[in-house]
């Protein structure tokens, strides 16, 4: 498989997961169950958010929410897309920003699918801990926000680097 061709395999295949793992979740939870993986720690949930991350914007008016979400992450497509396309805008960083690009298009396009379909995007991922008698809860999330998030990590990595290494040849030129 070419370089080129690379992270939009890697998109898609994020795409395809999310969309299986919340069509199982869909056809097997109602939205008021739980199911502990791990107790304490780690459950399988059905929730159903209309906002973005953490629930914000959940309460908006749902036309302009939806109409900005829908805007927001069609233009976020375009953009990785053309860097994606433009292997020049690319040259110079190593699989670290390709793969960060993939991940984080596969995760949009899922949860984009999932707000023009169904208006909401499915999560079902529950972490939360007990510390010290305290309860801490992170919302739910889904395939594809884990794909976003693990994507944002791989493109500030690929900056370090990349910074890193414009540093060195800097000193080098001295």
């Amino acid at each position: 498989m070419g370089t080129r061709l690379f992270p939009f395999v890697l998109a898609a295949t994020v795409f395809v997961l999310d969309r299986i793992t919340k069509a199982f979740i869909k056809g097997h939870l109602s939205p008021s169950d739980t199911v502990t993986v791990i107790p304490g720690f780690f459950n399988i949930v059905h929730s159903e958010n209309p906002g973005i991350a953490f629930g914000m914007l959940a309460s908006a008016p749902s036309f302009w929410r939806d109409l900005f979400l829908i805007a927001f992450s069609l233009s976020v497509l375009v953009f990785i897309s053309t860097l994606l396309l433009q292997p020049e805008r690319t040259a110079g960083h190593g699989w670290f920003l390709k793969a960060g690009l993939a991940l984080i298009l596969g995760g949009a396009f899922g949860n984009l699918y999932d707000r023009i379909v169904n208006k909401t995007v499915t999560d079902f991922i529950e972490v939360h801990a007990q510390i010290s008698g305290s309860s801490y809860y992170f919302p739910a999330f889904n395939v594809a926000d884990s794909a976003i998030t693990v994507g944002a990590c791989l493109l500030l990595l690929d900056m370090w680097r990349t910074r890193d290494r414009r540093g060195h040849a800097a000193e080098a030129r001295r």
